[in-house]
């Protein structure tokens, strides 16, 4: 009997993205629902009724909650495939720490380029020391996790799905302040499993602006 899968999402959503990014590289057939996350679906509410939040992934009626939960449960789940998570504990450990510093650091500092006003330049340089402490990490390997490519990298892929709209909102290239960064995303998008995962920059600078507008920032 075939695993059935469900994915509530909503289509900008960086957390959502690393979710399809981890099932496309299992080669995982799902079925995507989007969520109007203004109008809360009875589904959603009813799958994750503490946060009420998306990413839910539903398997065999069963949901699980968080982005990076639900990322290390596939890769647990459907392990002899594209492992994503390292074997050894150690190099596992450093890879849920990046992770988990990506969402909470470079997430906030991500709204923040936006949504601050009058702060804008420290901002930048806040957004701009936090690629760099990542691109040292990266180092001179292919993927964060060495020759293949991992977690850290099906995390932080969605924050550069965004790259383009932060670029035009705070007026900076993220090329010539991390050069190995902007490589390394070129070739995670020569990944079909990524490529397909991440809306196209455009429509998600076209959504980008109408976020603005619901904020009341011009």
């Amino acid at each position: 009997m075939a695993d059935e899968i469900i994915l509530l999402d909503f289509w900008p959503s960086m957390f959502g993205m690393k979710v399809r990014i981890a099932l496309a590289e299992k080669g995982l057939k799902y079925e995507y629902r989007d969520e109007d996350l203004f109008n809360k679906g009875p589904l959603l509410l009813e799958m994750n009724p503490i946060h009420k939040k998306i990413p839910v992934l539903i398997h065999n009626g069963k949901p699980i909650c968080e982005s990076q939960i639900i990322v290390q449960y596939i890769d647990e789940v459907w392990k002899d495939k594209s492992p994503l998570l390292p074997s050894d504990p150690y190099h596992r450990a450093q890879a849920r720490f990046w992770a988990d510093y990506i969402d909470k650091k470079l997430h906030l500092l991500g709204q923040r380029l936006w949504r601050t006003k009058g702060e804008e330049q420290e901002a930048n340089k806040e957004y701009i020391e936090c690629l760099k402490l990542l691109e040292g990490e990266l180092g001179d390997k292919p993927y964060f996790g060495g020759e293949n490519f991992g977690f850290v990298d099906v995390n932080l892929m969605p924050y550069f799905s965004w790259l383009y709209v932060f670029e035009i909102a705070a007026n900076f290239s993220i090329e010539a302040e991390c050069p190995k960064l902007i490589t390394w995303a070129k070739r995670c998008m020569e990944k079909e499993s990524v490529s397909t995962s991440l809306p196209d920059r455009q429509k998600l600078y076209d959504f980008f602006l109408q976020l603005k507008k619901w904020h009341g920032i011009e």
